[in-house]
Parts: structure tokens; sequence; C-alpha cells
């Protein structure tokens, strides 16, 4: 079987999940391969996702393991059994930057977000005029067609929470609503389209003010996304440098408490929705 060049996200979150099981059992790599009868570079290649294994294989593993975490095992082999079936993002791999990918993967297959935003509205909900603001204002100049490419996959990515029924809550800092990064009315305009997105079925949005006493102020914004099983969540954060993924058991732990905190303070939906709407009127109501 060939090698994958650049394994997505996904097959090496498997073989991630490979390497802990082994690590747990206290086995090192060539323990395990002749457990298995085959070379020690085909262990290392399965951990690093650069080549797939069978599901009857996963089981074994898991066996010679002794993992009793039959749920995460399960969990695994659907993620094999999976693997042939393409997302869209994928049409867009050479063409947009990885983390771009990575962040449309890990949304398209999770359980339920959850997301903090202190810089400006994260992109689940951002309109395209907005989305392209961000873009044209960004770090380094882009082309026009390279912004018109970002901003129509960032709006794509949107079917998750629109229309797949995928959970969303989205916390959002009281600074995120008053960034004016096109201008006043595409700040208005996108106020409202959080009105609106508030009352969507699938999706809450709830406020943390600038008055909102013990903020566990994060260093960057944060996305939670929710696996089949609590093991196989991730955490996703964005900084200036790109986006960043963690996905350790003690990096997750910190970071659900974390939100977990931050929604612990953060206004009730309906109060969130009377705060968008202050700030839309203040924003209406300035005459500089």
């Amino acid at each position: 079987m060939a090698l994958r060049p650049n394994p997505t996200l996904r097959q090496r979150r498997l073989g991630t999940e490979l390497r802990r099981m082994r690590e747990q059992a206290g086995l090192g790599g060539s323990q395990l391969a002749r457990l298995l009868g085959v070379n020690p570079a085909h262990v290392t290649q399965m951990e690093s996702g650069r080549t797939g294994i069978s599901v009857e294989r996963l089981y074994t593993v898991a066996e010679l393991c002794m993992c009793a975490n039959h749920p995460l095992v399960d969990a695994l082999a659907d993620i094999i059994t999976d693997r042939g079936k393409s997302g869209w993002w994928e049409e867009c791999r050479g063409v947009l930057p990885v983390d771009f990918l990575e962040v449309a993967e890990l949304e398209g297959h999770a359980k339920g977000i959850t997301s903090f935003a202190m810089t400006f509205v994260p992109g689940l909900l951002q309109t395209r005029s907005y989305a392209n603001a961000l873009f044209t204002k960004g770090l380094l100049p882009l082309p026009p067609q390279e912004i018109d490419l970002r901003t129509t996959f960032r709006l794509r990515r949107q079917r998750v929470v629109r229309s797949d029924g995928t959970p969303y809550l989205a916390l959002l800092h009281e600074a995120s609503l008053r960034g004016q990064y096109g201008g006043r009315k595409v700040l208005i305009d996108q106020l409202a389209s959080l009105v609106e997105d508030s009352e969507h079925p699938g999706i809450s949005i709830r406020v943390v003010p600038f008055e909102a006493a013990d903020f566990p102020v994060p260093s960057e914004d944060l996305t939670h996304l929710a696996g089949p099983v609590p093991e196989l969540d991730t955490i996703q954060a964005d900084a200036s440098y790109g986006s960043h993924i963690f996905d350790l058991p003690a990096q997750l732990g910190r970071y659900r408490a974390t939100l977990e905190r931050i929604g612990s303070i953060s206004l009730p939906e309906d109060e969130s929705r009377a705060f968008i709407r202050s700030i839309m009127k203040e924003m209406q109501n300035r005459n500089d």
C-alpha cells in the first residue's frame, strides 16, 4: 500500500490514538510490530497516519494493548469505515492553506461546537461583507481573487450549523461585537445577522460584557469540537500566527474548564440578544 504523502487531520488523529493506546499499554513500537507480525516501520507509519489500518487490525491492536475503552475503539472504527468519503473541503486542497481545510474538517465531523471569540465575530457567524473585510485588512495583502475564494470558503463552512444541525454555542466577548473592520455599516449588518442567528434552533449566542467579573482571559480565540466520545474532542485556537490544534487529554481538560467558566459568566440567550441589539442601535444612532 502506497504511503500517504499528506494525511488528513482525521487520519493523523486516528494514528495519534493508536500511539496513545500502545504507550498506555507500556509497549514499544517494535514490541507491537512483533506481536502483529509486521515491520516496525509499519507501526510508525500507522501512528503517523501515513498508511491506513483495517477495522480488524484496529481491534487486534486494541486487544494486544489491553484497551478496555470500547466506546473509543468503536469510534476509531467508524473513522476507518468513513475514510472513503471525502469532505467538500477537499475540493480546495492545494488551493487554500491547510489550516483552512483542517478547520472545515473538524467542523464537518463535530458532534457539537462551542467557540469563544474576543477579537472578532467567529467565522461560522460572519456575513460576507464582514468576512471580506477581515481578509482585506489582514497582516499580509491578498489579491482580490484570493480574498473572494477565502470568503466563499468561510461562508460555505456555515452550512454545518445552519443546515446540518450541528449544535453550536458561540460565546462572544463584547470586544468582538464592536470592531468596525469594514466600517460601521458592515458592523451593523453583522450585528443584525447575529440577532437573526440567535433565533436559529441550533445556534446559541451568549455575550460576555466588558463588566463581567472573574473573566478568565484566554490568550486566543478558542473552539471546542466535540467528538463521538470525549477522548476524540479537539480544541482549535486562532492566533496571529495561524491555527493550532490541541488534543492531549490535559489540554482538553484545561480548555474545557476555561470555556465552562466563560459560559458561566455569560449573559443568558435573551439578554445577549437584547445586548447585541443595544450595540446595533448605538451604532445606528452615531452621527460621526
